[in-house]
């Protein structure tokens, strides 16, 4: 007798925590989830302060005014044709950061909200408690080069350096940051693992830094836009 193959279908997920921003009453259901996929459509993503961005918050360390997180895309396209993009929900406990300058763009601010506090330099004079619980930065990393799964685990890992170069601290306790890695496998040309990594990792910084940026202000929580006027 032939042994019966049973499918058992796993989908990874994944949640941030944001109920202490809005109505904690409201919440999506599975209605919700089925209008999402349906309503899903190609061309620009919206950012900022919608979908898993609308409640998100970033800088969240005690004595500390955390800032208004989002949501946040980018894509990097090569002249070979391989395409490696990333959307990024950024409610982290951390500051996030400028890879580039080095500067934070969002984060705790001073209780007057006109400076930051600096998350390390409060760990470095002994303050700074982070809010347990209520942080997390979620993502997923795409591509349309062909891998396997053991390759594509492989750029999940590698993307999260990105995480570390934007935010600051990341992969915290306080935090439950997660990346999906997943690819169409479209592409007919051989791909470079390591350079796809990188470039995942490179996306999801930027995608980061959009997120805080295009995010916007809501009661108790200032957005990048109301401190870069």
């Amino acid at each position: 007798m032939m042994p019966v193959i049973r499918r058992v279908p796993i989908v990874p997920a994944a949640i941030l925590y944001d109920l202490n921003v809005g109505d904690g009453k409201i919440r999506p259901n599975a209605d919700a989830g089925f209008k999402a996929c349906m309503n899903a459509r190609a061309g620009p993503v919206e950012e900022g302060s919608v979908g898993a961005g609308a409640g998100a918050t970033v800088g969240k360390i005690g004595g500390g005014r955390p800032m208004k997180g989002g949501i946040g895309t980018s894509s990097i396209k090569l002249a070979n044709g391989f395409i490696v993009g990333a959307i990024v929900a950024v409610n982290c406990v951390g500051d996030v950061v400028d890879p580039k300058t080095g500067k934070i763009v969002a984060g705790a601010r001073t209780p007057d909200g006109k400076a930051f506090v600096n998350i390390i330099e409060s760990y470095r004079s002994g303050r700074g408690v982070a809010s347990p619980g209520q942080n997390t930065t979620i993502g997923v990393v795409a591509t349309n080069a062909r891998f396997d799964k053991t390759q594509m685990t492989k750029i999940a890992e590698m993307s999260h350096d990105g995480m570390a170069r934007a935010i600051n601290p990341t992969h915290t306790p306080s935090d439950g940051d997660t990346l999906f890695a997943i690819t169409t496998g479209t592409s007919t040309v051989t791909a470079n693992l390591t350079a796809i990594g990188a470039l995942a990792a490179e996306a999801v910084s930027e995608a980061i830094l959009r997120a805080v940026m295009k995010a916007k202000s809501v009661p108790g929580f200032p957005s990048y836009s109301d401190i870069a006027k």
